[in-house]
C-alpha cells in the first residue's frame, strides 16, 4: 500500500454536500435557528437528554458549563491528569482552580479514591472525563459527588455513542459536554453540545451563549452573556452526519475489535480492557514503551499516528503547581500511549496491513 493512511480524517460525502445546496437554495441565513434546533433535538434523542444546547465548539461548552453552574474564581474543581488540555484550561480562564487527580490504570478515567485525598472547602465541583470513550462505573461517580456535595460536569467529548450500563455517558451529572472538532466521530468542523436533565441550567446555558438577553432579538441584557452560538451552516452537516451515527458507532467498535485480535497478542502491546457493547472508542489507543520509535517506523511505511497527550502535569504551563506530586498512572500512560489509525473509512485491509507492520516492527 503505497497510499498515506493518516491517524484521522474526517468522512463527508454527497449527503452533505446536497444538503448544503438545499440550504442555500432556501436562501437560510446561517445562523443559529431552525438547524441548529433540529440537531439539537437530535443529540438530545441520541443521549437521552432533556435538553441541548449547541455551541461553538468543545471548549466553549465546557466554560459555559462552569458558567452556567455558578463556580466561583478562587474555587477548586477536580479534574483528571489524563486529559486534553481543554478541560483544565476551560477552569483556568474563569480563575476556577483545576485541582489534578490521578486516574485508574483500569480506565484512564479520574480515580474516586484519590479525589477524595484532594477535597478541601474550596472544592466545588468534579470534570469527569470519559478518555476515548470509556467510564469507570458511572453509579459511584454520582454517588461520590453527592457524598461530598460536588456538582459533577462529564466532559463527553471523545464518548458520542458510549454508554454505562446502557445510558449515555454525559448524562449522568448536571451537565454533560460534547465536542464535533474534526477528529470527532461525527463532526461540524468545529461546534460544542451541553446536555443537561435540568430546565433551569437549560435556559441559563441558552442565554449565557447568546449575551444574556432576555430573548433573542430583544437588546436587553439582565444577566451576563457572550456570543458562544453555533451556526445553521454547521447545523446542516451536523443533521446529514448525525443520521450516520448508529452506522458509526458500529464501525468504530469494529476497528477497534479488528485491531485488537491481531495487536493482542504482542506482548509488548497493552490495550486499555474496553466493553465494545457499550463503549465507542474515538480513536484506537495502544500502550508501549518509546511510542516514538513506533510512530517513526510507521510514517517510514506511509502510516500516521500520533502519541497521546502528556499528563498535564507535565505540561509546561502547569508544571510550577505540581513539581512534587507524583500522578504513575497518567505519567505512564501519557509516555507510552499511541493512537493508531482510526477514520471511519478504515478498509479492514488496511487495518490488517497496518497491523502486520506492527507485529513485524516488534518480531
Amino acid at each position: 500500500m503505497d497510499k498515506f493512511i493518516p491517524q484521522m480524517e474526517p468522512s463527508f460525502d454527497q449527503k452533505e454536500i446536497l444538503a448544503l445546496t438545499d440550504y442555500f437554495k432556501q436562501t437560510g441565513w446561517g445562523g443559529e435557528y431552525i438547524k441548529t434546533e433540529k440537531m439539537e433535538r437530535l443529540i438530545a434523542k441520541f443521549t437521552g437528554a432533556k435538553y441541548c444546547s449547541m455551541n461553538s465548539n468543545g471548549t466553549v461548552s465546557l466554560i459555559m458549563a462552569l458558567l452556567a453552574l455558578n463556580l466561583k474564581r478562587e474555587e477548586e474543581i477536580l479534574i483528571p491528569d489524563m486529559t486534553m488540555i481543554a478541560s483544565p484550561n476551560a477552569a483556568i480562564i474563569l480563575g476556577i482552580k483545576p485541582v489534578l487527580v490521578d486516574v485508574e490504570a483500569a480506565t484512564l478515567c479520574l480515580d474516586l479514591k484519590q479525589a477524595a485525598k484532594l477535597i478541601t472547602p474550596k472544592t466545588k465541583a468534579l470534570m469527569y472525563v470519559a478518555f476515548n470513550g470509556r467510564s469507570g462505573n458511572m453509579q459511584q461517580v454520582v454517588d461520590f459527588c453527592r457524598q461530598h456535595r460536588l456538582l459533577l460536569i462529564e466532559d463527553s467529548a471523545q464518548a458520542l455513542g458510549s454508554f454505562w450500563q446502557g445510558k449515555h455517558l454525559g448524562t449522568f451529572g448536571q451537565i454533560g459536554s460534547f465536542s464535533f472538532s474534526v477528529p470527532k466521530i461525527i463532526t461540524t468542523g468545529q461546534g460544542g453540545a451541553l446536555v443537561t436533565n435540568n430546565k433551569k441550567l437549560y435556559q441559563k446555558i441558552e442565554k449565557i451563549k447568546d449575551f444574556g438577553r432576555i430573548s433573542g432579538g430583544i437588546d436587553i441584557h439582565d444577566d451576563w452573556g457572550w456570543n458562544f452560538k453555533f451556526s445553521d451552516f454547521l447545523a446542516v452537516i451536523g443533521i446529514a452526519q448525525m443520521k450516520k451515527l448508529r452506522q458509526r458507532v458500529k464501525r468504530k467498535r469494529e476497528i477497534y475489535q479488528r485491531y485488537y485480535s491481531h495487536l493482542q497478542p504482542v506482548e509488548q502491546i497493552h490495550f486499555v480492557e474496553t466493553n465494545l457493547n457499550q463503549t465507542t472508542p474515538w480513536f484506537i489507543d495502544i500502550y508501549v514503551n518509546q511510542p516514538g520509535q513506533l510512530a517513526d517506523y510507521l510514517k517510514k511505511n506511509s502510516i500516521g499516528s500520533r502519541l497521546i497527550y502528556p499528563a498535564i502535569h507535565t505540561q509546561k504551563i502547569y508544571q510550577s503547581d505540581y513539581r512534587k506530586v507524583n500522578f504513575p498512572v497518567s505519567t505512564k500512560a501519557g509516555r507510552q500511549g499511541l493512537w493508531l489509525p482510526s477514520a471511519i473509512n478504515l478498509t479492514d485491509a488496511q487495518i490488517n496491513h497496518i497491523c502486520k507492520l506492527i507485529i513485524r516492527f516488534y518480531k
